[in-house]
């Protein structure tokens, strides 16, 4: 005998900025998809404290690249690129070329400042300094 009944079908459902929940646990934190295990809360605003200064320092003791040395310059002289037009009415082209140019020089000058703030950490790390 025929079922007289459609079984019902299970479906993701979706929201309207087209993004899909899947079937299952969908409270779990998103982070803790990634890694593997959930991820932590501090209990309190000291907690919170500490936890953000260990982060800063874990950032501080990675050596200088050349890449980020590179994105600061390019930050830097499209700021100054943007002066140079706006505050000071220059035309754009010349806003440009000088941003280029000083691309040139932020960079160098950049990647060796981070190199030595760099390498006074690690030598104040190592005399016991902090």
């Amino acid at each position: 005998m025929a079922q007289a009944k459609r079984k019902r079908k299970s479906r993701h459902r979706g929201t309207q900025a087209g993004t899909v929940e899947a079937r299952g646990r969908t409270s779990r934190p998103t982070g803790a998809r990634q890694s593997g295990s959930p991820a932590k809360k501090p209990a309190n605003k000291a907690e919170a404290r500490e936890q953000a200064r260990q982060k800063r320092q874990a950032r501080f003791d990675e050596p200088p690249t050349w890449r980020g040395a590179l994105n600061r310059a390019l930050f830097a002289a499209a700021l100054f690129g943007i002066l140079i037009v706006l505050a000071f009415g220059r035309p754009i082209a010349d806003g440009i070329a000088l941003a280029g140019v000083m691309v040139f020089m932020y960079l160098p000058m950049s990647y060796y400042t981070d190199k030595f703030l760099y390498n006074r950490r690690q030598r104040q790390k190592r005399a016991g300094g902090g």
